[in-house]
């Protein structure tokens, strides 16, 4: 068909230039795609650009996607063929693209409990929008493993008393979900002895799953529905039960169930140089995409790298994703990984979310660099409400990428780390660098759940890496490790300077081992048992602490290791809210200085406006000033616009 035929077909429609589709819920696939007879989904929209592609020359193609909820039934695949396409919510509308199916049929049974029938296995379930708890035992809290956490293979659980019960051996559906130092393992039950206290569960540990007392509970445990606000699934009768909470009518509630475990995948071949490039997605949500395990179970090593992510990319360049929503989904938001090149995420949201928000970059080193990632960037989004499925799960995880830029974020409410960068541990080989972490506004981190874990954590050597200007507070480890910036092995050659960090349990700032490193210009306020630490000795200089103010009323100064000289102090301010003495690892000042640490440095109230109240501006007449102190602007921290779909 020649191009002077399809103009006559379609007069809404430019194939010369810039080309506009339409889509709404209401679409017909046959349509051509005009604003008055639209295509039914994004799908459709892909697969007429391809059609209009291979029978004329257009360029960038816009498809305007009406409002209303546009249920997947597939995953959106996008190809290199698929690039220069934006994908674009209609001004004044919001367009929701869901992986989920509603469940109808209701039916008050005994008690509180409503069912209906189903004949689809999911893991997560949102009732009127709200995530419902899959039943859980005990509902609130915790069953502790009795003594240190099993190394046996496969894993051997001690329980107490009757926690678990000899009736859920081998039944593929209840599953044990343990909390063990900075990661969980979720695994059904093999066999139980009862007189001994023993499950038997299906896979073997991770070397670092250890802890102990370590805290566990039981997930769609038969007869475990019995609050407010849960759901079970029972595959076998082919039926899910809900209690409702109060006020919810279930013959009128919107009860949702995820089909698929993704959403949007881009399909590149970067080692064939066969790019998706320039794809935008702007003011589009995406939800309900479900989580997924091997049947039988997994062990996670660290920033729950086994969960799925609802939109993942390889091979791309130019992606964008601006005033998106992702929530309601069982893994990560977005991942760009292999050979994912210059993409952004912009003033979006993701929040709900079973594991994190975005992810750049992979595990592995690839030699390749067209297989590298690069260059992408993470800006002005609100992420928070993650870790709900996967604890250990990250806000923004880099691995093995470089000149990456995280910045203007808002991430908060997560059980694990805000922003992780890097994946050598020591000093290997490594493609991270020139990763920029500044201007992010990271709080309420850890909440008490997981160990070993800081706000903003690092791996490796990454020349030209910096950390600056990011507000850090409230970051509560369960045991041991809730710090605000955390280098932790083999970290080297990072810039930290002009953050704030306040309210920590562990530290403010604390170093595993790592070499010259730069700390200059922060304040550091308030952790709970030190302000500073220091884990390693090392032959080279671990870093250089100077120009910094450390201002406390608990705990002591210095935690951990701080001996030997192969580290520098110099210009820093300090003082003791309680009025008592500054001790240095049990030294006076004097004492410090005689050993080569701060001959500049000062014990003294470095005049706040307002500490109490967190308002850590110092003063004009702070003696701070004349030791070269330069203030900390905050008010660029976090997103410099409103994150998520803009109403027009």
């Amino acid at each position: 068909m020649g191009a002077r035929f399809l103009l006559f077909l379609l007069p809404t429609l430019t194939l010369f230039g810039a080309t506009t589709l339409w889509v709404a819920p209401d679409g017909r696939s046959d349509a051509p795609g005009s604003q008055a007879q639209p295509l039914p989904s994004l799908a459709a929209a892909r697969d007429k650009v391809r059609q209009l592609r291979a029978s004329a020359t257009t360029g960038a193609v816009t498809v305007m996607v009406k409002g209303g909820v546009y249920r997947l039934n597939e995953t959106l695949v996008l190809q290199p063929q698929d690039s220069d396409v934006s994908y674009v919510g209609a001004p004044g509308e919001r367009p929701i693209l869901s992986g989920g199916r509603v469940i109808t049929g209701w039916k008050k049974a005994a008690g509180n409990l409503w069912t209906a029938s189903t004949n689809r296995y999911f893991r997560q379930m949102f009732v009127n929008g709200r995530r419902a708890q899959r039943a859980r035992t005990p509902t609130n809290g915790f069953y502790r493993i009795v003594g240190q956490s099993s190394q046996d293979k496969p894993f051997q659980l001690k329980f107490r008393g009757d926690d678990i019960k000899a009736e859920w051996a081998g039944n593929p559906n209840v599953e044990v979900v343990a909390l063990l130092s900075w990661a969980e393992l979720r695994m059904p039950v093999a066999s139980v002895d009862p007189t001994a206290h023993i499950a038997r569960l299906t896979v073997n540990p991770q070397p670092s799953n250890r802890e102990a007392d370590a805290r566990y509970f039981i997930e769609n445990a038969p007869g475990s529905l019995d609050a407010a606000g849960e759901w079970l699934l029972d595959p076998a009768a082919g039926t899910v039960s809900y209690w409702p909470v109060t006020g919810e009518d279930m013959t009128r509630a919107e009860v949702v169930a995820p089909g698929l475990v993704q959403l949007v995948r881009f399909d590149g071949k970067p080692e064939a140089g066969q790019l998706v490039r320039n794809v935008v997605f702007r003011n589009l949500d995406f939800r309900h995409a479900d989580w997924a395990m091997p049947k039988e179970g997994y062990s996670e090593t660290q920033a729950a790298m086994l969960a799925p992510t609802a939109i993942e990319a390889v091979g791309t360049d130019g992606v964008v994703f601006d005033r998106c929503v992702v929530t309601q989904s069982g893994g990560y938001g977005i991942w760009f990984g292999r050979g994912s090149k210059r993409n952004r995420v912009t003033a979006s949201q993701i929040y709900d979310m079973g594991a994190g928000g975005v992810k750049i970059g992979e595990t592995a080193i690839r030699d390749a660099e067209a297989d590298h990632s690069s260059d992408n960037v993470v800006a002005d989004n609100d992420l928070h409400g993650l870790g709900r499925v996967y604890p250990s799960a990250i806000g923004v995880w880099v691995g093995q990428s470089y000149r990456n830029r995280i910045v203007h974020n808002h991430i908060h409410d997560l059980y694990y780390t805000a922003i992780s960068v890097g994946w050598t541990w020591g000093y290997g080989k490594t493609l991270c660098r020139e990763n920029i972490i500044d201007f992010n506004h990271l709080h309420h981190i850890g909440q008490n759940m997981l160990s070993d874990m800081g706000a903003i954590y690092t791996l490796g050597i990454q020349p030209g890496s910096t950390i600056r200007n990011n507000l850090i507070h409230d970051v509560y480890s369960f045991t041991y490790g809730g710090w605000g910036i955390y280098p932790d092995e083999g970290s080297t050659t990072f810039l930290i300077e002009n953050n704030i960090v306040y309210r920590t349990k562990s530290a403010g700032f604390h170093q595993h081992y790592g070499r010259e490193n730069t700390v200059r210009n922060n304040i550091f306020a308030f952790g709970d048992e030190f302000q500073l630490m220091r884990s390693r000795e090392e032959p080279h200089i671990s870093f250089t602490f100077e120009g910094n103010i450390v201002y406390y009323d608990s705990g002591a100064l210095l935690g951990s290791k701080w001996t030997g000289d192969k580290f520098k102090m110099d210009r820093n301010f300090y003082w003791d809210a309680r009025g008592g003495p500054v001790l240095f690892d049990g030294k006076t000042l004097d004492e410090w200085r005689t050993a080569g640490k701060e001959a500049k440095g000062m014990i003294a109230d470095p005049q706040f406006a307002n500490a109490s109240n967190y308002d850590f501006r110092v003063l004009p007449t702070s003696p701070a000033w004349k030791m070269g102190w330069k203030a900390i602007d905050m008010s660029k921290v976090g997103p410099r616009t409103s994150p998520g779909i803009t109403p027009r």
